[in-house]
């Protein structure tokens, strides 16, 4: 490690992977043109190789410069494909190493390493190891760790002097949840979206005007025809939505190494993330209307730092399908500092209409848009309204909040129901506001952050008591400075 090596040469391909992935639509755009008769000839193809060429030797040359060593306790990374640029990171500023396992990693044991530290701009990770193996990525990591448990960052320890770090495994998912979990994900809207979205990326190549008259034919056929192929579809949609869970969260791991929180997952890309207690900012309950009836929920950890487009390390999902009774022992016993319970203190009886009317108000411009295409047909959008009425009425029995010592309960639903635990001193804002409707009825809003990521993150409970709003303001605003 005290050496300078370089990345696994497959970086070099990975590279041109990248910048080929960068410029695919230029490309498209060159052969759509110089397919058109334009008068060019094998010009655009010519201009076409040059630049895959000069990609190829960009990835080579980019890989060859590309250095990294462990040394006076920092992470030198060189680099630069035509300018050298040296970067050094020392230990105390690295938060996490996240270890990743991409198709392309795992037949030749390598693994992407990011590397995030409390400084990081934001834009991106501080450093990126594309490609090196398992071996020393769990060196770097080790080395990490054990200096960490040290209290200092000293390289010059021997390993038989250097502490043994603990470590304990707090959750494995089994067979059976992982199938539970991918059968009630309510991926199927998104497997959908995708795939519309992916089409119309083709306007310009895919006949849509005949696409449509023929589907006008296949409508015409008959209405069972049609509502066959419609089943089909969602069917089609949830087997892959259910693919898509397995493959993402195979091997589900969570333990505890140290002051970290390390989950491991993934069958097909294999993936590993390291949440360091001190920059949990939040914890997030979600129950999804298929797993609240059968008391299941998912655990998120709110995280400060990391990068644009990092989602899952600012908003990890460390229990991805388990029991809500299982839930307490596993956080109050490893994440010092929150409680969980089941104490509630709910939204008043009058706020119920509120609910209601508001979860039912979608309907008013729906149902004029629908009279005016469809004539009398768009009345049966009126079918809706019990089904909002009673997702209303849900949005109201799932709505409230506790107070307990240092930490802010707040519970809300909007398809899905959420539980945000907030400590005090971790909390950026908490706000107050209160409506002419509402205050003729003496209710109130509260919204709570905390930092997740680069953004914020937390919970927002409409229609509260307007005391129990008042209290929980005077609670943040006259003792969160001085317990911050």
């Amino acid at each position: 490690m005290f050496e300078p090596k370089r990345l696994h040469p497959i970086t070099a391909m990975l590279n041109v992977l990248k910048m080929f992935k960068e410029l695919i639509i230029p490309f498209l755009l060159i052969g759509v043109f110089g397919s058109r008769g334009s008068g060019m000839g094998w010009l655009p193809l010519i201009g076409v190789g040059v630049v895959l060429l000069i990609i190829i030797a960009s990835g080579i040359i980019s890989w060859l410069r590309y250095t990294y060593r462990i040394e006076e306790n920092e992470l030198r990374i060189e680099y630069g494909l035509f300018v050298r640029k040296k970067r050094y990171i020392p230990f105390e500023r690295i938060q996490s190493l996240d270890f990743s396992e991409g198709l392309l990693h795992r037949p030749f044991g390598l693994v992407k390493v990011k590397v995030e530290t409390a400084g990081s701009n934001g834009l991106e990770a501080e450093a990126v190891l594309t490609a090196i193996t398992k071996s020393e990525a769990n060196e770097i990591q080790d080395i990490l760790q054990k200096s960490r448990a040290n209290g200092r960052t000293d390289l010059s320890l021997e390993a038989e002097d250097a502490p043994e770090l603990e470590e304990e495994i707090l959750y494995r998912i089994t067979m059976k949840e992982l199938l539970l979990l991918a059968s009630t994900s309510g991926g199927v809207g998104v497997v959908i979206s995708a795939v519309f979205a992916f089409i119309f990326q083709f306007e310009e190549i895919i006949p849509y005007e005949t696409v449509f008259h023929e589907i006008e034919e296949i409508i015409s056929s008959g209405v069972v025809f049609v509502s066959i192929l419609v089943f089909l579809g969602f069917v089609f949609a949830w087997i892959v939505a259910v693919v898509g869970m397995i493959l993402k969260y195979g091997n589900f791991i969570l333990k505890k190494v140290d002051n970290d929180l390390i989950v491991t997952r993934g069958l097909l890309e294999k993936r590993q993330l390291t949440i360091p207690l001190n920059r949990i900012q939040g914890i997030r309950i979600s129950e999804n209307w298929l797993r609240q009836p059968l008391g299941y929920a998912s655990v998120y950890i709110e995280s400060a730092g990391g990068s644009v487009g990092d989602t899952e390390g600012s908003s990890a999902n460390i229990l991805p399908f388990i029991k809500k009774a299982s839930i307490r022992d596993i956080i109050e016993e490893n994440i010092p500092g929150y409680i969980v319970s089941n104490e509630i203190a709910p939204a008043p009886r009058r706020a119920l209409k509120r609910y209601i009317i508001r979860g039912t108000l979608i309907l008013i411009p729906v149902v004029p848009i629908c009279l005016y295409f469809f004539q009398l047909w768009g009345l049966l959008t009126l079918v809706l309204l019990p089904f909002l009425a009673l997702w209303g009425y849900l949005c109201y029995r799932d709505a409230g909040w506790h107070k307990e010592g240092n930490q802010l309960k707040l519970s809300y639903r909007s398809i899905v129901k959420n539980t945000v635990l907030m400590q005090r001193n971790k909390i950026q804002s908490l706000s107050m506001k209160e409506s002419y409707f509402q205050r003729k009825s003496d209710l109130a809003t509260i919204n709570a952050t905390v930092m997740s990521g680069l953004s914020g993150a937390g919970g927002s409970v409409v229609d509260l008591e307007e005391e129990d709003v008042l209290a929980i303001y005077h609670w943040y605003s006259r003792d969160g400075k001085s317990a911050g």
